[in-house]
Order: structure tokens, then C-alpha cells, then sequence
């Protein structure tokens, strides 16, 4: 995916999870912050970031904040940040065939049980057609080259897996996607020091027949781009 006008800015302080004060050519904008999760270990004072200008001249807040690099011993490394970008990506990747083959349908936020699910797909065969659910995972968190999720506990979650799971009994196929929203990285990980319930259900899924993967990204200021699929590790 791509974006629009894309301007560097430096972090200054975050006062709610919605809004991020940053510094821009010697003065304070306010940007709306495209993820409302911790990142903690991301937005801390004086990392370079990069907001998207939005065209509409009557938005209140100009600047949506996408990515940022974060600083590490081994080396900066640039992480999109933007919570909505991973089904954009998944949807554009697996229309194009990430999955193997190009489904025949591909519809995205469809309601199945008590959940909706990011897609649901269908792929025509003689035999009579192909169909599934994938739930789509965006990954921030970095430790020493391994990506983590999730960054803080997720009960949406672990109900997201088990409704999979039930799935993938009455014959769906069933999978769970995270999309690596940074490059570098060996494998992925359930993040079982903040969340063990995650990960239990992840593995419970993989058990009962849920496919899992990962999707390493190509990440640049202004785009996000599906790259190489890397190993889950449950």
C-alpha cells in the first residue's frame, strides 16, 4: 500500500493513545496517532517519525503519525505503525496470490458466529468451491530480531481464534496471518510474558487445523509492502 504526502517529524510526548505531539520545521503539530495500542518501546521522546498529510482541509487534525524508527544496538529499523495498513496489505497480497492461488472471491470484514472476521474467501474448483476465513494480525513489537504479538493482552484476540477454531470444525478453512509491519526479522512469536492466553489459543488453533503465518514487509516512509513469508514459532 501507499500513501500520500508523507513529512518527517521528530516524537516529543504522547498525552492520551488517540494524539502525539511532535516537532516539524521548529514547531508542534498534533497528529492523530494511527494505533492505539502501547508502543512503548516505539514512541519514546526524540525518535524520528513520519506523518501523513491529509488532503482534506477542513480535518481538525492535519497529521496522521505511520511510522517510526526505532533505535536498537544492532541498528535503527523503520516501523510502520499504522493499525489499519495490515488487512490493506493482506487484501492487496493475497489477491495477488500470497496464498498459493488467486481466489475467486475475496471479501473483507465478514461476520461469522459472534465475530467478523478481517476475510472470508472463496476459490472455484471442479469439485466444487474452496472457502475460508483469515484473521489478519499487525506486528509492531521487536526484540532482537524476533517479532512478538501482541504487544498487551488481547481478549478480541483469543475470541478471534477460538471463533477459527470453530470455524475450521464445521468446514471452513481457517487461518491466522501477521503481517511483520518492519523488515529483518527471523521468525515471529506469541508473546506469552504479557499474554499467555494468546498464545495457548494460537496453539490450540494450529492444532485443530488452522493454518498459520507470517509476512515480513518491505517498509519504507511512505509504503508498505508485502514481502517474504517467515516462520511462526508456537
Amino acid at each position: 500500500m501507499v500513501y500520500g504526502k508523507i513529512l518527517p517529524g521528530t516524537f516529543l510526548s504522547r498525552p492520551n493513545r488517540f494524539i502525539a505531539h511532535v516537532e516539524m520545521e521548529g514547531r508542534m503539530e498534533i497528529c492523530h496517532v494511527k494505533n492505539t495500542g502501547r508502543c512503548r518501546e516505539l514512541l519514546v521522546p526524540g525518535a524520528a517519525v513520519w506523518l501523513e498529510e491529509s488532503p482534506n482541509p477542513a480535518r481538525k487534525i492535519k497529521f496522521d503519525l505511520i511510522a517510526v524508527e526505532k533505535v536498537r544496538p544492532e541498528g535503527p529499523l523503520l516501523i510502520n505503525m499504522d493499525s489499519q495498513a495490515p488487512n490493506r496489505v493482506f487484501g492487496e497480497w493475497a489477491a495477488a496470490g500470497g496464498l498459493g492461488f488467486v481466489p475467486t472471491l475475496l471479501r473483507p470484514e465478514t461476520t461469522y458466529g459472534n465475530s467478523r472476521f478481517d476475510y472470508y474467501w472463496e476459490l472455484a474448483e471442479p469439485g466444487g468451491p474452496r472457502r475460508g476465513f483469515w484473521e489478519v494480525k499487525g506486528v509492531t513489537l521487536e526484540q532482537s530480531g524476533t517479532a512478538r504479538f501482541p504487544d498487551a493482552p488481547t481478549l478480541r484476540g483469543v475470541k478471534h481464534l477460538e471463533e477459527l477454531i470453530a470455524a475450521r470444525r464445521t468446514g471452513y478453512e481457517a487461518g491466522v496471518c501477521f503481517i511483520v509491519q518492519m523488515g529483518g526479522i527471523d521468525h515471529v512469536e506469541p508473546n506469552d510474558a504479557t499474554h499467555p492466553e494468546f498464545g495457548a489459543a494460537l496453539r490450540r488453533a494450529a492444532q485443530a487445523g488452522v493454518e498459520v503465518l507470517a509476512v515480513e514487509c518491505g517498509v519504507e516512509p511512505g509504503r508498505l509492502t508485502a514481502g517474504r513469508k517467515i516462520p511462526v514459532k508456537l
